[in-house]
């Protein structure tokens, strides 16, 4: 059996036209039903039935698409694999970042890493810290980076680090060193509050805010990166993790407020796994040198 076959074959059961089927996969439309006619004749089974110009599948070609699907799959990974071994690889390592630390300091921790370890292949898939558990349980990744703590009885769940989360408030254009500080209140309640950029902190954070503060106007964004860019435009304040507003400190775009009535909540960092094997160990050991 030929896996070019196969892959006319998934290709046809989809378009469910032979003419569509020799464009999407640059052959021509002969040869399209040549493959389908020799893998009918290998199965000893009909896979489709012609209806003009179009093709539906038989009943023995519905259940066998299933089949051939994974067949390809299996041919195609194994394919990847070599490929991999040829580059020089020799361990694969996926790993689910949530969106939040991605943007902070982890592409550099990762170009650090992969200096030092070249023959591990690293892929990384953005995903909300809420989804990052079911994806380390169906073990679509071998590890996840979140910024929820995970309960699973079936997971690994520790902390990699801890941040502190501070009140950010645009520059107000004043001297620094001349200026008296921002106050608290008058920042929380002359300006919207943004809220739920975080998973973390946020349900405590805002009833905490409400019970000192009850004029306090709140909007919800949803990603940090929109709620530093709202800030800096003057649309709101925010609690946000001392890492994700580090450069934005430093270059003055956005200034720190200090908070004495408010018990200031940490972000944290988790490392979800199902499984310690030796390459998730040798990077979660490496990544601990660094604060996400």
């Amino acid at each position: 059996m030929e896996f070019q076959w196969l892959n006319t074959f998934i290709t046809a059961a989809d378009c469910g036209n032979f003419r569509r089927t020799s464009d999407i996969l640059y052959i021509s439309q002969p040869s399209v039903t040549v493959h389908i006619k020799q893998l009918e004749k290998e199965l000893g089974i009909l896979l489709f039935h012609r209806e003009g110009k179009k093709v539906k599948l038989t009943e023995e070609g519905k259940r066998y698409l299933v089949h051939a699907k994974r067949l390809l799959e299996v041919y195609q990974r194994g394919l990847e694999d070599l490929h991999s071994f040829n580059q020089g690889y020799t361990a694969k390592l996926s790993i689910a970042i949530s969106p939040l630390i991605a943007d902070t300091i982890l592409p550099f921790v990762l170009k650090r890493y992969t200096k030092q370890h070249p023959e591990v292949e690293i892929s990384v898939k953005i995903i909300e810290s809420i989804d990052i558990e079911q994806a380390v349980l169906k073990e679509e990744v071998d590890i996840g980076l979140s910024c929820l703590n995970s309960s699973n009885p079936n997971l690994i769940c520790g902390p990699l680090s801890k941040d502190r989360v501070i009140l950010v408030a645009p520059h107000d254009g004043r001297d620094s060193e001349t200026a008296p500080p921002l106050d608290e209140k008058v920042v929380l309640t002359t300006n919207y509050l943004l809220t739920h950029n975080h998973p973390g902190y946020w349900e405590n954070l805002c009833t905490i805010v409400k019970s000192k503060y009850p004029s306090v106007r709140m909007m919800k964004v949803s990603q940090i990166h929109i709620t530093k860019r709202f800030i800096i435009e003057g649309l709101g304040v925010s609690f946000l993790p001392t890492a994700t507003v580090r450069r934005e400190l430093l270059e003055g775009r956005l200034l720190e407020v200090n908070c004495y009535t408010i018990n200031l909540p940490e972000a944290n960092t988790y490392a979800v796994m199902k499984y310690e094997h030796s390459t998730q160990k040798e990077f979660l050991k490496f990544i601990s040198n660094y604060r996400l």
